[in-house]
């Protein structure tokens, strides 16, 4: 049973050390989405929770408002270790009412998501100057998805998402994240949503913590077949990731779409 609990804050906007933003809000603490390789577990290190990661979530209350006049120019990310939208922000509005907040704001704002609740926002989205809607998503297999994402919005939803904002006029990315060796087929997901998106963004399964021993479990169970690779891959070391990302390449050189890769945030590739 999830735990649910209103917390007050000092500060909902955070300095950003990720490559691509400037700054982060993320409007809970915790995620009630289960995915089962979620890193953001490490926080757990800083919030003193009991429950198991997952079975818990902090709503943020925060009576600052944001000083919209120092974000110029500034590029903020909803969320970094949350889901803005996952299934509680319906009732409480917390993602919401930041939005309101910045609407009005020259900042550069990047929404990144599994929801399709993010729809119910179309009427503030549309009022900013410089915002995107980043979908997250590493197969087009429900039945997969169930496993690695089990409380996330359905990938028929996602893809849903992006054709409606599509047809408002929103820009959209889709963030292939984490990319599963040989579960992930990104030649299938970039067949499928081809240029609805304004470009694409990949990022590495990277196991580290208590998640690699659970990920590398469910692999030995879900595809034995793949468990040697596994192995090698995270405890040898194996090039495997710089191949993928030269297929990437290759696949991406024959069209128009843009790419980002983000396999080790200290490698960064753009296109």
């Amino acid at each position: 049973m999830l735990t649910v609990q209103h917390i007050s804050t000092k500060e909902i906007l955070t300095k950003s050390k990720l490559p691509d933003a400037d700054f982060v809000i993320n409007p809970y603490v915790g995620c009630p989405h289960r995915c089962i390789y979620c890193y953001a577990e490490f926080m757990k290190r800083f919030t003193n929770h009991k429950e198991t990661w997952g079975e818990f979530l902090d709503v943020k209350q925060c009576s600052k408002k944001l000083n919209t006049a120092n974000l110029s120019q500034k590029t903020i990310l909803i969320s970094s270790v949350t889901d803005p939208y996952n299934p509680y922000e319906a009732k409480f509005k917390a993602t919401r009412n930041i939005l309101n907040e910045l609407a009005e704001s020259d900042a550069r704002v990047e929404i990144l998501t599994k929801s399709s609740l993010v729809l119910r926002d179309i009427d503030i989205i549309k009022r900013f100057n410089n915002i995107k809607v980043g979908i997250s998503l590493n197969t087009l297999d429900d039945k997969l998805r169930r496993h690695l994402e089990p409380a996330a919005s359905p990938i028929k939803e996602r893809l849903k998402v992006l054709q409606v904002l599509k047809q408002e006029g929103i820009e959209t990315y889709l963030f292939v994240s984490p990319m599963f060796p040989e579960l992930t087929d990104f030649k299938a997901i970039v067949d499928c949503i081809g240029d609805t998106v304004s470009y694409y963004c990949f990022e590495n399964l990277n196991l580290r913590g208590g998640y690699k021993e659970r990920i590398l479990k469910f692999i030995s169970q879900y595809r034995p077949d793949l468990k040697s690779l596994y192995f090698d891959i995270y405890n040898n070391n194996m090039p495997y990731w710089e191949k993928v990302k030269n297929d990437i390449e290759e696949e991406f050189s024959k069209n128009n779409l843009k790419h980002k890769i983000y396999f080790y945030h200290d490698k960064i590739k753009k296109k």
